[in-house]
């Protein structure tokens, strides 16, 4: 079962992000990914190991920023592979995480 966490604050949310990943993890996932907009631009982490190996990838990436979004993904479609894994980049301007399967996938794009 998937799961979303999405926070704004006046301090980086990074923590926030990653704290509320790690309450959803009871449910069950194969990949997982926190995405921010830092400096102004997207900037994302996306793992297939738990949520403590994506929070020290974090760490390590410096990503921090204000907005942000996260998901915990049981893979439905396509493989359980960091690069399926959400947040999704379209066009490097907008972070996507979705639940379940968008079946007009092809219209949409």
């Amino acid at each position: 079962m998937c799961g979303i966490v999405g926070a704004v604050d006046r301090r980086d949310v990074t923590s926030l992000l990653t704290e509320g990943l790690r309450r959803l993890e009871y449910r069950g996932y194969d990949s997982c990914g926190i995405a921010v907009l830092q400096q102004g631009a997207l900037r994302r982490v996306r793992s297939v190991a738990r949520v403590a190996n994506l929070a020290a990838e974090v760490a390590v990436a410096n990503l921090s920023g204000m907005i942000g979004i996260a998901h915990t993904r049981w893979a439905t479609h396509g493989a359980p592979v960091a690069r399926n894994a959400h947040p999704i980049f379209s066009s490097g301007e907008i972070a996507i995480v979705h639940n379940g399967i968008i079946e007009n996938h092809e219209s949409l794009r």
